[in-house]
């Protein structure tokens, strides 16, 4: 599909309304079968523009960019679950049906909790790189109610130097990608986030188990695992953290970290190409 090639068919920066900044924007690319493309925490909407442009079927791309990331104004906390209260919101008021998900770290975790909201109108799901519950692989047994906004590694983090900071982020990108040369984008992404959003809402992120609304799924789901640190480990993780979805299948990308549409672009394109085309 070489619409962004070519011409936008239709681009909107949505605001729907709740108080003076919405939680996030959407730049609508093409027409036919909706597919919202949700981004990782720090990523830019825009970094799904390539697979769009590389999609064989007809899609109308819903690009989705969060409030506090790539110069978008923050909104107040709880940051995650009002992104995922508007996005429902967007697709009531949008009328969409036979809606399609394709999400990406963050985004494949807000596309399994809108998947469970609306099971009837979500009918397929690509989570890419996502884990239903990242704390217990981070630090198993800790509970929800230990995670809060308020910790010393938090107001750490909110202390902290621009150049300290620029080292952590450095770190953080170098262990997203085997591509070098997209290294300085992850980075760039992570800078220019607000850093309260980055902070809480990571804390948001760590907060969550999806593996409780797993069996309100029932949309076919594609599982885009990164083979990082070995295949074995990660899809051992995946098998379990998602043992209660019901109609899905994983697949394992080979020698890739976090982003793997950086890292096996042509195997991602095929990947997603095949599970949209194929009824």
């Amino acid at each position: 599909m070489k619409t962004l090639k070519i011409t936008i068919v239709l681009l909107a920066i949505v605001s729907l309304g709740f108080g003076q900044t919405s939680a996030f924007k959407v730049k609508v690319v093409g027409k036919g079968t909706p597919v919202l493309f949700l981004p990782g925490f720090t990523t830019p909407g825009s970094i799904w523009e390539e697979t769009v442009d590389h999609l064989t079927s007809k899609n109308e791309a819903h690009l989705i960019s969060y409030a506090g990331f790539n110069g978008n104004q923050p909104i107040p906390m709880p940051w995650y679950d009002t992104i995922k209260k508007e996005l429902i919101t967007y697709i009531k008021t949008k009328n969409l049906t036979n809606v399609k998900i394709i999400g990406h770290s963050m985004g494949g975790n807000l596309a399994t909790d809108l998947a469970a909201a609306l099971p009837d109108t979500i009918t397929r799901m690509i989570i890419v790189d996502a884990i239903p519950c990242m704390r217990e692989l981070m630090m198993p047994g800790v509970p929800e109610s230990n995670i809060q906004y308020e910790s010393p590694y938090n107001k750490q983090m909110l202390a902290m130097e621009e150049a300290q900071f620029k080292q952590t982020a450095t770190m953080m990108a170098q262990n997203m990608t085997n591509k070098k040369e997209k290294v300085d984008t992850l980075i760039h992404w992570i800078m220019e986030a607000d850093r309260k959003t980055y902070v809480y809402g990571y804390t948001d992120l760590l907060k969550l188990d999806l593996r409780k609304v797993l069996d309100k799924v029932t949309a076919k789901t594609l599982i885009l695992g990164a083979s990082f640190p070995t295949v074995e480990i990660a899809k051992s993780n995946y098998e379990k953290q998602y043992a209660t979805l019901a109609n899905k299948t994983i697949e394992m990308a080979s020698d890739s970290k976090h982003f793997i549409m950086f890292d096996q672009p042509e195997w991602f394109y095929a990947q997603v190409n095949a599970f949209l085309t194929n009824e």
